[in-house]
Order: C-alpha cells, then sequence, then structure tokens
C-alpha cells in the first residue's frame, strides 16, 4: 500500500483483508492442534471500526491485554534445529505484509505492540504511521557498552509510549551483579518521560529488581507450562525459556507491578487456547505474542475467551 490512508480506511481496509482470509486461517498444523480442542472460535465480523478488547494499565498507558510481538516480524523466531526459518519469515514479512498485519490487529481491538530498534522497525513504524497506524510501540531496548542510551533516545525520538531493558539483557546484567545499571536504565527511561519496564527470562531478574526496589513501571518474564516436546531442561534446545513456572506464578502474586507474560507459546509449542489460559490463569497482566496475519483473529478471540475466564484469579489485574 503506497497510498495515504486515513485511520478509518485503513482499519476498514485490514478488517476486510481479515474477513477474506478467514476461510485460510487453520491450515494443516493448525488444524491438528484444533483436533485436540473441543471448540474452535468464530471468525471475526468484517468490521470498518476496531473491535472491543479488554485492557489494562501499565503507568499513563491503556494497553490491550494481548499485545503484538515483533519476534516474527523481525525474523528473530526461536526454531529451535530449524536453520531456514529466520530468512523464511524475514522473505515473507515484506513491509507491505508487517503494516497489513499490525491492521488486523487494531481491526480486533489490540492496541499495542512490542517491537525491536533497529533500522527495519524504524522504517515500518514510519510507513505505518503514515498510513494512519495507531499501535502504541513499546520498544525493547538493549544498552550498548557504547553508548548506553543509543536504543532508548532512538525509540523516544521515533515515538515509542514505553521503553524496556531487553530481557537477555537483563539476565546478563542480573548474572553479573549489574543491578544498579538497570535502576539507571530505568531512571533515564523515565526522564524521557515515557513508560520504563525490566525484562527477563530468569526469574533472578525479577527477584533482584524487587530486592533493589527499581522504579520499573512494568515487568515482562517468560512463562509457560512447559507441557511440550523440548521443553528443557536447558540448555536442551533455544524453545526452553521459563525453567520454573510454579516459581514465577508464586514469585509474581507477591509483585504488585504490571506483568506482559511473553515465550506464552513455547516458540509455538503449544495451542494458543491453552498457552493464553495458563499464562493469563498464572497471574499474568497482558501477554505479548508474536502472530502471522492469518493468525491474529483468531488469537484475539482465544485471549479474549482465556481473560474472561480468569476474571477472578489469585493475582489483582493491573
Amino acid at each position: 500500500m503506497s497510498e495515504r490512508l486515513d485511520r478509518r480506511s485503513f482499519i476498514r481496509r485490514s478488517a476486510l483483508t481479515a474477513s477474506a482470509a478467514g476461510a485460510l486461517t487453520w491450515q494443516f498444523e493448525e488444524q491438528a492442534l484444533l483436533a485436540q480442542q473441543a471448540t474452535s472460535p468464530a471468525p471475526a465480523p468484517a468490521a470498518s471500526v476496531a473491535r472491543d478488547f479488554p485492557m489494562g494499565r501499565i503507568g499513563k498507558l491503556e494497553l490491550s491485554r494481548l499485545i503484538c510481538g515483533g519476534n516474527l516480524i523481525s525474523g528473530f523466531a526461536h526454531s529451535r534445529d530449524l536453520i531456514y526459518v529466520s530468512r523464511l519469515l524475514k522473505s515473507y514479512f515484506t513491509d507491505e505484509k508487517v503494516i497489513e498485519t499490525l491492521g488486523l490487529c487494531e481491526a480486533e481491538g489490540i492496541n499495542a505492540m512490542i517491537l525491536r530498534v533497529d533500522d527495519d522497525t524504524a522504517r515500518i513504524i514510519r510507513k505505518y504511521r503514515e498510513q494512519g497506524g495507531k499501535l502504541q510501540w513499546l520498544a525493547q531496548c538493549k544498552l550498548p557498552e557504547n553508548d548506553r542510551w543509543a536504543d532508548i533516545n532512538r525509540a523516544v525520538e521515533a515515538g515509542a509510549a514505553a521503553c524496556y531493558v531487553h530481557g537477555g539483557v537483563g539476565d546478563s546484567y542480573v548474572a553479573a551483579g549489574r543491578v544498579n545499571e538497570l535502576g539507571e536504565a530505568v531512571d533515564y527511561i523515565r526522564k524521557q518521560g515515557v513508560v520504563s519496564g525490566i525484562a527477563g527470562h530468569d526469574l533472578t531478574v525479577h527477584r533482584a529488581c524487587e530486592k533493589a526496589g527499581l522504579a520499573a513501571d512494568f515487568y515482562m518474564k517468560t512463562y509457560n507450562s512447559k507441557q511440550y516436546w523440548s521443553a528443557g531442561p536447558m540448555p536442551r534446545n533455544d524453545s526452553v525459556w521459563e525453567e520454573t513456572p510454579e516459581e514465577t506464578r508464586a514469585f509474581m502474586s507477591e509483585v504488585e507491578k504490571p506483568w506482559i507474560a511473553y515465550k506464552v507459546l513455547g516458540a509455538g509449542a503449544i495451542p494458543p487456547d491453552q498457552g493464553f489460559r495458563y499464562a493469563f490463569d498464572g497471574g499474568a497482566d497482558f501477554i505479548c505474542v508474536g502472530m502471522f496475519d492469518f493468525q491474529v483473529a483468531d488469537d484475539a478471540e482465544f485471549a479474549r475467551r482465556a481473560i474472561a475466564r480468569a476474571r477472578i484469579r489469585e493475582r489483582p489485574w493491573a
């Protein structure tokens, strides 16, 4: 799409695309997974305006409880020992396909995306905004040793609504005893006037941050049931990002900060209805999920059902 679109026509076009693609939504792999389920969600109707979606708050932001993840469109998919997947994704997700997918998210009422900070992201976000795209960007930031604030500054200048420290960075900093530097990053982000967060795959990250009293507005933590064939223990393969789900659930039940769960589908090994239910029942306030365009409508419906089912749970909602 090269023409400039206003917001209404952008969402209308995306919704119509979702409707037209509905018959293709569940192909062989998805059908095999759904064969284990009693029911499947009804396809979303085409609409000229976004559907309603359950919301929560992180600081000054109102966010949909399902957030569009960015690994797929960045080509960094955890694919176990399949060596071609990242290149395949980069070929599939052209700028136009990324923008179309984000538009489908808008049509479902999803209002946020988590994307890394790089040249591809900057280019795509610029085109997306020019075409009327309104998803709020939560920027995944690294802390380069030669210029710690480079990613944060770039994200803020590009209009990010929030910045958070990358999970791998959180892991390595805590392991190296550099928790105070994570605190410095949080303080710097907050001074830029945007919402701040810290991510980690290892629960020690969140324990250390809580103990240090860091002022992050939210946490991101990997979380899934480990009920899939390749689920570890580490370092069996790159799909194992939650070693202690019960410990995560217990610890996060005492944490007041909003929590975004990620890796909830174990790199595509867990059916979305199961993974979403597990995450929301376990206390997650939001889930970050990478989605192909043909998965958006169904994932949104699975998430709505999981959220409704978890209305009353041990951990209060943010």
